[in-house]
């Protein structure tokens, strides 16, 4: 029975811990089990920690002896991107300069997790600097997508997606500040979301210094997960208040009885920009789901996107000249150092008007997109307008780099403008995921969940699954 509990949702691990149908402990050994047995063959966990694990799902058991009250995830086993601080763990982001950067403290999102009686089991791979859609480094190797060798995981959690795809813990962390939550769901075949810029707290307590404007308008932590149920409890676990974030929104809950939004806008194709037919099936086949499921669906253009996309790779860009840049030239390995020298020359140079402006237009661009918003609530289109891309596709120069900026704008144009966003998968297409993505207003991730929820019903789930060889 140990052996086979790692298959089960985070919700029902939690309904089970709470009635002591079965133990923390029980969870904690069969996702240990389950790393152990799959982990060699994608290297999504980089950092197993079995030790702390154990002791903290004994723990755990032992606070439910005594009566105490239980968190949403009391005993349910996750991991946690390496990007993050964690008290007693290295954050090394990927780097071998990092490897030695042991964080004294939790960063607020583990220290949420942990509040809400979490088990963390592993810590997940990024690329270098967690600043590319591809999963490898010098440091850690590379991370394998689970359905296909050949093909990305995606990144830069690309490491959360695969673990979670081939069922090593029942919920992972990550973050987004450019699609590095949606784009691994999409390539792995599992559920992420992008909360809200300032819906979950973020902050490392190892970092020198404060991140840039854009970069901290952008950057966000968040949840992937099997099913879109898993992402609302680990969404509730993750947004709990903390000081140390400056951006923190109080912001009210997304419930599970949220209803379906009325009336859903489909944008099967981005103007100037050429969608691969599987994309846009899946995003066709999506909104005949969703209006079967009793919403209207018309066809619609959100506003600026282009614009907001182009205005992303900018600002974030230009921004990384005030030291990131450098310090990714300098400590990055060959591929990171490779694909931002690309990103470096494709960016629009800004001096300090054309920066100051270019803020001020994301502050129009999002106020054209909440209008929109008033008409369609939820906004339906691709994750990415291309399927998973292959293995290092960011090496082939900047030609390549610029095709893939043009495919991943769905990921962009929203990430620039704070806004959630749900990757779900659809489907298969030749053996590799595909997925769309739910894009709503401002803190109102419970419209996303919903419409994913309708599109899981008829879709079913993807994984867990056994990693292909």
């Amino acid at each position: 029975m140990t052996q086979e509990l790692w298959r089960m949702s985070a919700t029902e691990m939690a309904e089970r811990v709470a009635r002591r149908d079965v133990s923390s402990l029980e969870l904690t050994r069969s996702a240990l089990q389950r790393l152990e047995a799959v982990n060699p063959h994608i290297n999504a966990v980089v950092d197993v920690l079995t030790d702390s694990a154990l002791l903290a799902a004994s723990q755990a058991d032992a606070a439910l002896a005594r009566g105490e009250a239980v968190g949403p995830l009391h005993g349910v086993p996750v991991t946690v991107k390496i990007n993050v601080d964690m008290a007693a763990c290295a954050t090394t982001n990927g780097v071998v300069a990092f490897k030695d950067l042991v964080a004294r403290e939790d960063s607020p999102v583990v220290a949420n997790l942990r509040k809400a009686g979490a088990i963390v089991i592993g810590r997940t791979n990024a690329p270098a600097f967690s600043y590319r859609w591809f999963t490898d480094n010098d440091l850690h190797g590379r991370t394998t997508n689970p359905w296909h060798s050949r093909v990305t995981p995606g990144g830069s959690s690309g490491g959360a997606a695969a673990a979670v795809a081939a069922g090593i813990g029942a919920i992972a962390h990550g973050n987004d500040l450019g699609g590095s939550i949606r784009y691994p769901a999409y390539a792995c075949g599992v559920a992420g979301l992008r909360p809200s810029a300032g819906r979950v707290p973020a902050y490392n307590p190892t970092q020198s210094a404060d991140r840039t404007l854009a970069v901290q308008l952008a950057s966000v932590q968040g949840p992937l997960a099997r099913t879109v149920g898993d992402l609302r409890i680990a969404l509730a676990a993750m947004a709990g208040g903390d000081a140390r974030d400056a951006w923190w929104v109080p912001a009210v809950s997304s419930d599970r009885g949220a209803s379906l939004p009325a009336r859903v806008a489909v944008c099967a194709e981005l103007p100037g920009i050429h969608t691969d037919p599987a994309v846009r099936d899946a995003v066709r086949q999506a909104a005949r789901w969703l209006e079967d499921a009793g919403c209207i669906v018309e066809e619609a253009v959100p506003p600026r996107l282009s614009e907001a996309c182009a205005l992303w790779l900018d600002l974030v860009t230009n921004e990384s000249r005030s030291g990131l840049g450098d310090i990714i030239m300098r400590h990055g390995d060959e591929s990171i150092r490779t694909a931002f020298a690309s990103q470096r020359r494709l960016a629009a140079p800004l001096d300090l008007v054309g920066y100051v402006n270019g803020l001020a237009r994301r502050t129009g661009i999002l106020r054209d997109w909440q209008c929109f918003f008033e008409r369609y609530p939820v906004l339906l289109m691709p994750v990415s307008c291309a399927k998973p891309f292959a293995i290092d596709e960011d090496q082939r120069g900047d030609d390549a780099v610029r095709h893939i900026l043009d495919m991943q704008s769905p990921l962009l144009a929203t990430a620039l403008l704070g806004l959630p966003g749900l990757s779900v998968p659809t489907g298969l297409c030749d053996g590799v995921p595909m997925g769309v993505q739910l894009v709503s207003g401002r803190f109102q991730e419970a419209q996303c969940l919903a419409a994913g929820e309708a599109i899981e019903a008829r879709a079913g789930t993807l994984t867990p699954m056994d990693p292909v060889r």
